[in-house]
């Protein structure tokens, strides 16, 4: 999947190089972003905001690939623009996919920040002591993240998985798991 994002920052470099072609841009990508967030304070459904993305942002996709298509003809391959066209062009069927699918989100925002502590961290996992405490902590961050994903308080939910896990039955430890009934209704 492609990530809006990421054309739409390759066009905000492009600013100083050719200021009215990357506005331009912007300012299309910008009504894609419009219509997320008109879906997302609306509470829909994935199919429903998937039909929204139809009658919404094909409208944009369409004229926006056709404008790619002819100005790229029109400007120096090389140039901050031309790059910037070139990436979106290269990668735009991949761009329009969330259209298609209402489960998909425009960009991978959502994942680059939840990723962002365990990359920023890197260099201090040399020092995990082996490669089984690399992974354990691999997963202490998937569960915290899935936790923060979920609107559960990470450090409420491990405190009280913590005091009941020796006592659940194994089946079911799902559970426990952020984000399932049991565990938010322990957090209350």
């Amino acid at each position: 999947y492609g990530c809006m994002a990421h054309a739409r920052r390759k066009f905000t470099e492009a600013l100083n190089n050719d200021r009215e072609r990357a506005e331009y841009v912007l300012a299309e990508i910008q009504r894609l972003y419009t219509v997320e967030r008109q879906a997302r304070n609306a509470g829909l459904s994935h199919q429903e905001r998937q039909k929204l993305r139809q009658t919404e942002a094909r409208p944009v996709l369409e004229p926006l690939k056709a404008w790619l298509n002819d100005h790229y003809l029109k400007v120096l391959p090389k140039s901050a623009i031309g790059q910037a066209i070139a990436y979106a062009l290269a990668r735009w069927s991949k761009l329009c996919r969330y259209v298609e699918d209402g489960r998909i989100e425009i960009d991978n925002n959502l994942v680059e920040n939840a990723i962002r502590p365990v990359a920023l961290g890197r260099k201090n996992y040399l020092f995990a002591g082996s490669h089984a405490g690399a992974e354990r902590a691999a997963m202490i961050y998937s569960l915290v993240t899935t936790a923060k994903v979920n609107g559960v308080e990470p450090f409420v939910w491990l405190q009280d998985v913590l005091t009941r896990i020796a006592d659940h039955p194994h089946k079911k430890l799902a559970e426990l798991l952020p984000g399932s009934q049991l565990s938010k209704t322990a957090e209350e």
